[in-house]
């Protein structure tokens, strides 16, 4: 093993180490999208009798959807779902890819991180 050289310090002490950043508090499903939308990675579950969200982890927001996976009923379904948790016009979400998959990226355009965050907390708790 070589020794260590001698001379300035290049940061490499655990002091010197910077702060995680903000958006680490949020699940990693949901993301920023500069300057003012946010992206959702949804897992649809299209057919179920009430639209609601069934789980929100790290990979996936899990969202029941009440109309069938055909001829886009179920995405225009979660786009009324989402668009009417998070309290934005419907124009305001759009699906980002995945339209003909369960695994989507819906896109929520004029908010931040904090308040979709805050929208998809209360639902989950008012459950």
């Amino acid at each position: 093993m070589a020794p260590n050289k001698k001379g300035k310090s290049k940061g490499n002490s655990a002091e010197s180490i910077p702060p995680p950043p903000a958006a680490a508090k949020y699940p990693a499903c949901m993301r920023l999208i500069p300057p003012s939308s946010v992206a959702i990675t949804i897992h649809a579950k299209p057919g179920s009798k009430i639209a609601t969200i069934t789980d929100f982890d790290e990979e996936a927001l899990g969202v029941q959807i009440d109309a069938p996976a055909k001829d886009g009923e179920a995405n225009a379904a979660l786009i009324d779902y989402i668009s009417t948790v998070m309290g934005v016009k419907r124009r305001q979400v759009s699906i980002g890819s995945g339209s003909k998959s369960r695994d989507k990226v819906v896109i929520v355009e004029g908010t931040n991180l904090q308040s979709v965050f805050d929208a998809l907390d209360g639902v989950i708790k008012n459950q």
